[in-house]
């Protein structure tokens, strides 16, 4: 099957609340423009270079993501223009990321990436050190970030009930901090679950936000 064929059979089952990001990471551009040219305009990527690439190269109304784990010196080279950073686990990294954003007079939006998986080899937050680092003294002023959501990564397994425990979990966080005073929950509003996978189970679960890349482009 065709990349349109494929995007277009994955567009057709997507409930209008979720939004579908193409994961681009390794594709090149005429690929990507190929999913552009079916009226995709959410694409992911989890390498600062190829993204800036790919940015310079392809239609200037795409909302590119970035959903790799990133580095607080690497930053400064998307801020200008990324529309969402999934994977944020860390204060440095929150503090890095409102600095540049004041840098570009921008506000950049985040996830706070929770480790839901039972692998080790995944980054992300618990309830405890999420709770230290929104009770910090430092959270107040960092005014360039806004917190609009959650991300997570369930284990990579067949077993469908862990995969769903594990989907759960991540949307008990995300109530929670909707109820928390620090957070504004106008603007908290996305779960970020799901990839080629399991994104069907994600949606059933509660996922807002789905990162699909071999189900589109096809295996790497």
């Amino acid at each position: 099957m065709s990349i349109q064929s494929n995007l277009l059979s994955i567009q057709s089952t997507l409930p209008e609340s979720v939004t579908l990001v193409a994961v681009s990471k390794t594709k090149p551009n005429h690929m990507i423009q190929e999913c552009y040219d079916t009226n995709q305009r959410h694409f992911g990527e989890n390498k600062v270079q190829d993204l800036m690439a790919k940015h310079d190269a392809l239609p200037k109304d795409i909302k590119w993501h970035f959903i790799g784990h990133l580095q607080t010196n690497k930053v400064k080279h998307i801020a200008p223009f990324v529309h969402l950073i999934h994977a944020v686990d860390s204060m440095k990294l929150l503090k890095e990321i409102n600095k540049q954003a004041l840098k570009n007079n921008r506000i950049i939006d985040v996830l706070l990436q929770f480790h839901i998986a039972k692998e080790d080899s995944k980054f992300g937050l618990n309830k405890t050190n999420c709770g230290e680092l929104l009770n910090s003294k430092t959270f107040p002023n960092l005014k360039n970030i806004s917190i609009i959501g959650v991300m997570g990564m369930a284990t990579f397994t067949d077993n469908k009930n862990q995969v769903k425990s594990e989907f759960k979990n991540l949307v008990d966080h995300f109530n929670t901090l909707k109820n928390n005073p620090l957070i504004i929950p106008e603007s908290f509003s996305e779960i970020s679950m799901g990839m080629s996978g399991d994104y069907k189970l994600a949606i059933e679960e509660g996922s807002t936000m789905v990162r699909v890349g071999s189900s589109i482009f096809g295996s790497r």
